[in-house]
């Protein structure tokens, strides 16, 4: 699989005016889900930038919390992904709820590290970056070379980081497609 890193996409364009963020439709979450795909694998060599200041920050307040910490969520992840491709249970869990295996692995990574007194080197150094990617990720509109660049991806002619993880926590449209017609049938 040929591996292709994104590129850094402007300041202008990643925070430009008010004018190009909005509130998502809560009602829709399919198209939410869209939204933050989109701007995940279109803006991910920014989202890399912002993490790593902000994980360079806590890193230099408590660089044993941050080594420690990045070290259990790599091998939560990675024993989570393991076990979602070789245990039928976890397959099944993660296919029919992606969203609750993405909360598993956090929550885990959460109280393994707390066992270790490293809660707030957690919160700050690994849970505020992805908070602020998810966002900035929710609110900020598509445009023409977000989709088209989207569609490449969706389609195969190239692969990215973001597509990668993204595709390992099967966190596609599809996935959420169920988790609307769940919700749908829930308020009926």
């Amino acid at each position: 699989m040929d591996v292709q890193v994104a590129p850094l996409r402007s300041w202008d364009d990643f925070i430009p005016g008010h004018d190009r963020f909005a509130v998502p439709d809560f009602k829709d979450i399919s198209k939410w889900n869209n939204r933050v795909v989109s701007n995940l694998l279109y803006y991910q060599t920014n989202y890399l930038v912002v993490a790593a200041a902000v994980i360079s920050i806590v890193g230099f307040l408590n660089p044993m919390g941050m080594i420690l910490g990045a070290a259990v969520v790599v091998l939560v992840f990675t024993a989570f992904v393991w076990a979602s491709h070789n245990k039928d249970i976890i397959r099944k869990f993660k296919k029919h709820y992606p969203a609750a295996f993405v909360i598993t692995i956090i929550l885990s990574s959460y109280f393994l590290i707390s066992f270790f007194g490293g809660v707030m080197v957690f919160m700050f150094g690994i849970t505020f970056p992805l908070f602020l990617m998810f966002v900035h990720a929710s609110l900020r509109l598509r445009n023409i070379k977000n989709k088209l660049e989207n569609k490449m991806e969706g389609i195969g002619l190239k692969k990215t980081p973001m597509g990668i993880v993204l595709d390992l926590l099967e966190q596609q449209e599809e996935g959420f497609t169920k988790l609307t017609d769940y919700l749908a049938k829930a308020k009926e």
